[in-house]
């Protein structure tokens, strides 16, 4: 795959920039409804993104390299599906050949998350937003 056709497969629905959590018992991860400072959240795209592992560095390149490592993408994640063998979702603007269908189905952060530069890191625990990663033993 062409990195032009490895980026054609991101859906732009901000999930994998949002802060998470793993629970200490279960070992989930729980993402949680605030994004990166880098995040546009109207339009879910990154505002660094060329430079975003210099900038932050927590935020990883994500390549098929990569991916394994990375346990807190969401199932919904067309990365992670193709992966895992499953087609991608019927509103994922490869398939459905509308960008903004990710935000009209809902699955994109698209006005439900704050910036993290505006959260107080004390209080991360109140900003859940109901989404685990869903890790499948394919990715452990």
């Amino acid at each position: 795959m062409t990195r032009a056709e490895w980026e054609s497969l991101c859906d732009h629905c901000g999930l994998c920039c949002l802060h998470s959590v793993q629970d200490g018992k279960t070992g989930k991860i729980k993402l949680l409804a605030v994004a990166c400072q880098y995040l546009d959240t109207s339009t879910c795209r990154c505002l660094i993104y060329e430079d975003r592992s210099k900038t932050e560095p927590d935020c990883m390149i994500l390549s098929s390299e990569t991916f394994r490592r990375i346990k807190k993408l969401p199932y919904t994640c067309a990365y992670r599906s193709l992966i895992e063998g499953r087609e991608l979702e019927w509103w994922h603007p490869l398939m459905s050949g509308d960008p903004n269908k990710v935000h009209e189905a809902g699955i994109s952060v698209q006005g439900k998350v704050v910036i993290a530069e505006h959260v107080d890191l004390d209080e991360l625990k109140y900003f859940t937003t109901g989404h685990t990663a869903q890790i499948s033993g394919k990715m452990n």
